[in-house]
């Protein structure tokens, strides 16, 4: 298991969760920001209204772990379009994250078999970005570089 926790440890997490969904639906949940409200956790909340608003400035951002992408998740059901400005910066462990990251149609940039959590796989990714931004605004073209057609 991704964190490193027991099977009666998960199997507490599921029931914790399995009726935290119930309760939920009981109480209506139907959108981003109801589930939200319900089962998101103020961190989590903070975390999707920072995504949005980033969205809604054109400013991207990057998914690191299990956590952030759970809260894109949210921000992603009440805004589709925001998935749009996201990367991930890695595949954590968490046996969930792989699912998640496939709902938001993002392709983790790397996948080390991460467990830190902490952002150590935005430490990771974000160099990685700044070569890759480096690369295409520096890079010559094949007319700049002299390169000619088929030899």
């Amino acid at each position: 298991l991704g964190t490193g926790i027991d099977d009666a440890r998960r199997a507490h997490k599921v029931t914790v969760v399995s009726e935290a969904l119930a309760r939920a639906q009981a109480a209506g949940a139907h959108d981003g920001e109801s589930w939200l409200a319900q089962v998101g956790g103020l961190e989590i909340a903070a975390m999707a209204g920072l995504l949005l608003e980033a969205t809604a400035l054109g400013i991207p951002a990057l998914l690191d772990g299990f956590i952030a992408t759970a809260a894109a998740l949210a921000a992603r059901a009440i805004e589709p379009a925001a998935a749009d400005w996201w990367l991930a910066s890695h595949r954590s462990q968490e046996q969930g994250h792989l699912r998640a990251l496939t709902a938001l149609g993002l392709t983790p940039l790397i996948d080390l078999e991460l467990r830190l959590g902490e952002g150590s796989g935005a430490a990771l990714a974000v160099p990685l970005i700044q070569m890759a931004v480096r690369l295409h605004n520096e890079m010559a073209t094949f007319a700049e570089a002299g390169v000619s057609g088929a030899a």
